[in-house]
């Protein structure tokens, strides 16, 4: 049912401080996983350093990140959310400046390892923290804006990372972050709420989040390292992360207090939202890994043009994001959250029918419904999951969440690349036809369509619909 945007609280100064501080420390984690990546040949100049080390300084800081970042979220419900917050603040500030600062490659890894550490608890504790600091009524809106910052950040990176390397060095790429993460410090220091239970590490689960970590580490590695997914070495990673997986389910079942426990993941809301997260997030990966190649191939467009096209899809998921949050607490998340699937599936549909000669806007408009589509699921499945959560469990809950969209957006480059790749019958899609670029377009959207179906069952589902109403309706207990 529909609630009148006069009946949603205001929010206070305080609230508004807070929103801001919870904006910045999702943004900066945001901007710095794609910063560098413009500027990784002239810092092979610098280094006198091959592509292949040089890529080190992205995979040092995603890796990191996306290993720990649950862990970092089940931290911050022991330890309090806030404090971990703010530490992480602090350190991701501080390694920035030692990237900034750094005489060699081998320091400069270091810094970005710790970048990563102090991300991870960012990107977990902030989205957790929406449910201690603003009212229940804005955690929609609120979840939209910080999925807009996510999605604006990532996107903006590349550009800044070239404007700060042309206009001053590739140091002020992480010297920027400094002002940023002493302005996101003071905010949340200010207008955070205190942590209302004394910080203690007897429940964490350390073999479980150190076998967490290192399957997760080996599977994001398999798929970034090289560019062949199916290298012995990528082959005997993902053996790694397999063996690691079954490890860690022995583990969990014998543990105490487990990191993934059984019956926070047999929560029909919490599992549909991670499901649907990962598979939301690999189609999305789509438009990046195909747009690209059907622009320039496909219409024949000029770099410059490319790039600007590309920027489309990102700009509209950035715009959409508050607004859509503002939808969800208007009219409840479970509709919003089919309807943002609907969306996807709809826009991947066309696109998988798309015929070339309706030309460059024949292929943006979908690409628009897509991401519109992408703002909305993203706000309206947060809401959910969060608004599910046992505030004792927010942390953990924001830090799987957050897994999940990373490991969706790994997965997305690797196997929506190599099927485009299959399909162009080219070794890399760059060396493939206008005819070949065209039918790996159809067909790789055409898989990424069928990836949303089982995500819209789930949310349709009756079981899962009750379970949502109640979410909605009332706070978990803690």
């Amino acid at each position: 049912m529909s609630r009148p945007e006069s009946n949603l609280p205001a929010l206070e100064p305080r609230a508004r401080l807070a929103l801001a501080s919870l904006s910045l420390t999702m943004l900066m984690p945001s901007l710095d996983s794609s910063i560098a990546n413009a500027a990784l040949p002239a810092l092979a100049e610098v280094f006198a350093a091959s592509f292949q080390q040089v890529q080190w300084i992205v995979l040092a800081y995603l890796l990191v990140m996306t290993s720990l970042i649950a862990g970092a979220g089940r931290l911050g419900d022991l330890l309090g959310r806030r404090r971990l917050l703010l530490g992480g603040i602090v350190l991701f500030t501080l390694a920035s400046l030692g990237c900034a600062l750094a005489p060699g490659l081998g320091w400069l890894l270091a810094g970005r390892a710790l970048q990563g550490l102090g991300a991870a608890l960012m990107l977990a504790l902030s989205m957790a923290l929406v449910g201690d600091a603003l009212p229940k009524a804005r955690t929609g809106a609120a979840m939209g804006l910080l999925g807009s910052l996510s999605a604006l950040g990532t996107t903006l990176g590349p550009s800044l990372g070239g404007l700060l390397l042309a206009g001053g060095g590739w140091r002020w790429m992480f010297l920027v972050n400094v002002p940023l993460g002493l302005l996101a410090l003071g905010l949340a220091w200010r207008s955070l709420p205190r942590d209302r239970r004394s910080a203690s590490v007897a429940g964490f689960d350390l073999a479980g989040t150190v076998l967490l970590a290192l399957s997760l580490g080996a599977y994001a590695l398999a798929l970034t390292l090289g560019e062949r997914p199916w290298a012995v070495q990528n082959l005997g990673l993902l053996l790694v992360a397999a063996l690691g997986g079954g490890l860690l389910m022995r583990v969990e079942r014998r543990a105490a207090a487990p990191l993934l426990q059984p019956a926070l993941l047999r929560r029909p809301v919490l599992r549909s939202g991670l499901i649907g997260s990962l598979l939301v997030s690999t189609v999305i990966m789509t438009t990046l890994v195909v747009g690209p190649f059907y622009l320039s191939r496909g219409l024949g467009l000029d770099a410059a043009r490319v790039g600007l096209c590309l920027s489309l899809g990102p700009l509209v998921a950035a715009l959409a994001g508050v607004p859509a949050g503002r939808l969800v607490d208007r009219y409840g998340a479970r509709p919003l959250c089919r309807l943002g699937l609907l969306g996807l599936f709809a826009g991947c549909s066309l696109l998988a029918l798309l015929p070339s000669h309706l030309g460059l806007a024949g292929y943006l408009l979908p690409i628009a419904l897509v991401t519109a589509g992408y703002a909305l699921f993203q706000a309206a499945n947060n809401s959910l999951v969060m608004l599910d959560a046992a505030p004792a469990q927010r942390g953990l809950t924001a830090g799987l969440l957050s897994l999940s969209r990373h490991l969706g957006l790994i997965s997305g480059v690797a196997a929506m690349g190599a099927l485009f790749a299959w399909v162009a019958r080219a070794p890399t899609a760059a060396g493939a036809s206008v005819e070949a670029v065209v039918s790996g377009m159809h067909w790789t959207y055409g898989v990424a369509a069928l990836l949303i179906l089982p995500a819209l069952a789930i949310a349709c589902s009756d079981r899962l619909s009750g379970r949502l109403d109640d979410a909605c309706r009332a706070p978990r207990p803690s």
